[in-house]
């Protein structure tokens, strides 16, 4: 169905009309001016991202619904990295004329998706035409009572540097997409060139084997937030002394720890979580898997400091993996190789501003 037949307020409708609330805070949700919340005891947490086409992401080989998905996980993950507990979800979104109302239908589920998977009510939004691709604008609403938000500047000298999950494999996932996109590319130019319809037949079918290659290939399109670390830790009563999410790569989020909290650290490059698929696609493609770890982006996991007193209760806790420890500013922020160098770390990571 061609958009311009529902027209703006018949799609907002046609996506929105179903979505019930089922937060206390969520007063009134789509179908207004605004959309009416109430927070009495808690802070309120916001955060918004935007996914530009062609930068963020590339339709050749993500599909829309695991885009939806993607884009409210990048926003969940921020709440949770401030200790906080998601709860609403605007969502605006530009998009071309190539775009049909299935699109979107497919869009919102995985959207839908996510937020179910949290709690998270969606509110609202804005559509509007584009004429540079497909443009996503969302803005996630959380709350946290004062003492329990995480900030990045509370970490201390002797505070233990521990890490979620796994690094790099979104990273891995996001050169294997490349290459074979690459590779797709060319082999399309060269049936053009010799005006092979057959051939240019089949390359319109073609599928890429990424069999053995799945992991990374899911942690790339399909990011999922750390919500359950969150819980973990208040499990075990274990508050955090600084807190970020993994979006732009461990160095560059640990650079930003320490710059704000006044420290330097330790960094073990033998504690490194690593996953096997990982390894084994960095050698493949000839590149250093520790650097991949360091500076690779989108792991969506947590990067968090505790007092080294709650190291025993840390062991406890099953995909957290303690990394290093925070040190006295004048020492530097440091990794330590498996052979005891020490290399400054730099913030390599993904920076869309960069030329």
């Amino acid at each position: 169905m061609d958009i311009s037949k529902l027209g703006e307020f018949g799609l907002i409708h046609h996506l929105t009309d179903d979505i019930q609330p089922r937060n206390a805070s969520t007063l009134h949700g789509v179908g207004d001016d605004c959309a009416v919340l109430h927070y009495p005891d808690k802070e309120v947490l916001v955060t918004t991202d935007m996914l530009m086409e062609g930068i963020h992401f590339d339709l050749t080989y993500i599909d829309l619904q695991h885009l939806g998905y993607k884009s409210a996980m990048v926003n969940i993950s921020d709440i949770f990295a401030m200790n906080g507990t998601p709860r609403q979800m605007v969502v605006s979104i530009a998009l071309s004329k190539r775009f049909q109302v299935e699109d979107l239908e497919a869009f919102y589920s995985g959207l839908r998706l996510a937020c179910d998977r949290w709690g998270v009510d969606i509110v609202g939004g804005d559509t509007t035409s584009s004429y540079t691709g497909l443009a996503i604008s969302i803005t996630c609403i959380g709350e946290a009572a004062r003492e329990d938000i995480v900030y990045r500047g509370g970490a201390h000298d002797t505070d233990l540097i521990c890490v979620s999950g796994n690094l790099g494999a979104a990273y891995m996932g996001l050169q294997l997409l490349e290459r074979e996109k690459t590779v797709y590319y060319q082999q399309v130019d060269e049936a053009r060139k010799k005006n092979n319809q057959q051939a240019l037949a089949q390359l319109a079918q073609f599928q890429p084997d990424f069999a053995g290659k799945e992991y990374i290939i899911e942690r790339q399109i399909k990011p999922e937030a750390r919500g359950d670390i969150i819980s973990r830790l208040r499990e075990l009563n274990i508050r955090p002394t600084a807190m970020m999410d993994i979006s732009d790569g461990l160095s560059s989020e640990l650079l930003h720890i320490c710059e704000q909290s006044h420290c330097g650290c330790r960094v073990y490059e033998k504690t490194l979580p690593i996953d096997y698929q990982t390894a084994v696609m960095a050698e493949e493609l000839n590149m250093n898997v520790t650097t991949c770890a360091l500076n690779g982006g989108e792991d969506y996991e947590l990067l968090f400091t505790v007092s080294i007193g709650d190291y025993e209760k840390v062991q406890e806790m099953e995909d957290v993996k303690v990394i290093g420890h925070i040190t006295a500013e004048r020492l530097g922020s440091m990794l330590v190789t498996r052979d005891g160098q020490e290399f400054e770390l730099k913030a390599q990571g993904w920076n869309p501003l960069k030329k």
